[in-house]
């Protein structure tokens, strides 16, 4: 039998579903005498509960659940026949009039849209690439040795440096007050490393221990504590301690220290760049990924269903309040955080999400088994017991769902890349690797 389907606007669209009444009463009864055999209610034994006293208990919920699987799969068996992409869930409504011995139902939902994709090789994607210098080698084996660094007092009389760790007592006031955060006993920081503001870093150098002063701090009009952004502070600082830092030194025995098989410098600086390197492909690769679907975005017209944006919304809202509860914010979950926050990003996901989706389907760019297992084992090598980080992966449909989805868009971005014009641009490695 054709399925009569009626397009309201663009994407949306309406099928009428007409079900036997005496089809659903029968299933109803159906299900109420299977529940009659293991129902309990006072005054009854187990199975003699009267057919009467379970309907009248749950009665309503049984057809609750078989309307809605009878009108569940009438609405799937009329999609299928009419061929089409269903986008979302459809909004059922009962409509009052309906023929003798029918239930009718309206199915008001959305399709997915044609997706229509310009010419790629009229536009240009800039196409980056990095390089890992013995600087940035130096500088990681910097890292490492401040990672293992051990602390000893300064001689009596020295003043605090560059790279000490200092122990102070201090405490700020704003006009004469006190404020909330502003003192502390046994605070230690290092001199130097950012870890304070800059006018109180460098405030302490220089003073010894027993040594007592004071002096202004202008905080900074974004600072995060908004009782104090902005304001100037007088502080007293009491320098209590100072430790100066040893770094280790760089040779066979520091290389054995980090596990390196070989234990030499020279194996050291191997591994160091080895790993710099499978980071920078990482940071290049998302790079170039951002710069082609930022492409795609600019040549595709397509109309986007509101029930997929209304999804992903909700999910973007679900983990801003997840994230709230891992700060440890009290009642995260029932933050109210406003959808309209999130529609730009939401619909730009949707539309990237239904072009790459396309781009697939058009040119068989679906994740090879092959694809799965290099980018898995890849992504495991910056882990200690690599063979271990496989195992997990491969042991959940979820986490292997993600992988999927990341070699796809990987997969995505190099056919987009033999289609474009491609300006190749090198980065410095300090420039790829903000924000490390």
């Amino acid at each position: 039998m054709a399925v009569n389907v009626e397009t309201l606007e663009k994407l949306e669209r309406r099928i009428t579903l007409s079900l036997p009444a005496g089809e659903i009463n029968h299933e109803v009864e159906s299900r109420l005498r299977g529940l009659a055999r293991t129902v309990k209610a006072d005054g009854f034994r187990p199975g003699k509960v009267p057919m009467s006293v379970v309907a009248q208990r749950y009665g309503y919920s049984v057809q609750y659940e078989v309307v809605n699987d009878k009108v569940g799969k009438a609405f799937s068996d009329a999609a299928t026949e009419a061929r089409l992409r269903v986008a979302g869930a459809p909004r059922i409504t009962q409509k009052e009039e309906a023929p003798e011995g029918q239930i009718v139902f309206d199915a008001t939902f959305e399709v997915y849209p044609e997706v229509s994709i310009g010419d790629l090789s009229a536009i240009e994607v800039e196409r980056v690439s990095a390089e890992v210098s013995d600087a940035a080698i130096d500088r990681t084996i910097e890292i490492l040795r401040k990672q293992r660094r051990s602390f000893g007092l300064r001689a009596a009389g020295e003043g605090a440096a560059e790279s000490d760790r200092v122990t102070i007592d201090f405490e700020g006031k704003i006009d004469g007050e006190p404020f909330a955060g502003g003192k502390a006993e046994d605070f230690q920081f290092i001199v130097g490393e950012g870890q304070m503001l800059e006018q109180f870093d460098k405030a302490v150098r220089g003073m010894q221990v027993g040594q007592s002063k004071t002096f202004p701090l202008q905080f900074p009009a974004d600072y995060h504590g908004q009782d104090v952004a902005g304001k100037e502070a007088d502080f007293m600082v009491t320098m209590k301690k100072i430790e100066a830092q040893h770094l280790p030194t760089v040779d066979d025995a520091f290389a054995k220290s980090l596990g390196i098989k070989d234990a030499t410098v020279e194996a050291l600086r191997a591994d160091v760049k080895k790993n710099l390197e499978r980071e920078v492909r990482f940071r290049v690769l998302s790079r170039n990924k951002a710069a082609v679907m930022d492409a795609l975005v600019k040549v595709s017209e397509l109309d986007l269903p509101k029930a997929l944006v209304a999804n992903e919304t909700e999910r973007m809202i679900e983990a801003a309040r997840a994230d709230l509860k891992q700060r440890g914010v009290k009642d995260a979950d029932k933050a109210p955080i406003p959808a309209d926050l999130f529609q730009a990003q939401a619909e730009r996901r949707v539309r990237l999400g239904l072009v790459v989706a396309e781009l697939v389907r058009q040119h068989n760019l679906q994740a090879r088994p092959d694809q799965l297992q290099a980018h898995i084992e890849e992504m495991s090598q910056s882990y200690e017991k690599p063979a271990e980080v496989v195992r997990w992966y491969l042991g959940s449909r979820e986490r292997m769902a993600e992988v999927e989805a990341v070699v796809i868009e990987n997969n995505v971005t190099n056919h987009v890349l033999g289609l474009v014009k491609v300006v190749d641009k090198a980065v410095p490695f300090d420039e790829l690797m903000v924000g490390v």
